[in-house]
């Protein structure tokens, strides 16, 4: 009996992928906001289109995930913006403006009593 490979190994880079982008995303956002959203979206389809060019199944699957794990920090993009707004990850200072108030009332992380470290008094 033969055992292969390929599967697993693919398997292992998608989580890499994936856990590589959940930082990505957070730092993206922490410097320039989601000002920069369309270039996620242009190395996203064109990993994509790349992966149907390459006739290798292992790297055209990995050029595959790493198109569509593009695609999917779009949505994180502006997931993280909404995150840093409940207080639950830290506001860049410099970009202040750029982030909605939040009603004082509002429950939101249970860390904070309820309430978003960055809440508005009225």
């Amino acid at each position: 009996m033969e055992i292969h490979y390929t599967g697993v190994i693919i398997a292992v880079c998608t989580f890499l992928i994936i856990g590589m982008f959940h930082p990505l995303v957070i730092k993206v956002e922490y410097k320039w906001g989601t000002r920069f959203w369309w270039v996620f979206l242009l190395l996203g389809l064109c990993s994509i289109c790349g992966a149907f060019f390459v006739a290798d199944v292992f790297t055209s699957a990995v050029i595959g995930v790493l198109g569509a794990s593009f695609l999917w920090s779009i949505g994180e993009l502006f997931s993280q913006k909404k995150r840093v707004e409940k207080g639950w990850f830290p506001m860049n200072p410099k970009r202040k403006d750029e982030y909605q108030p939040i009603d004082k009332n509002e429950a939101l992380c249970p860390v904070h009593h309820g309430r978003s470290k960055y809440a508005v008094d009225d």
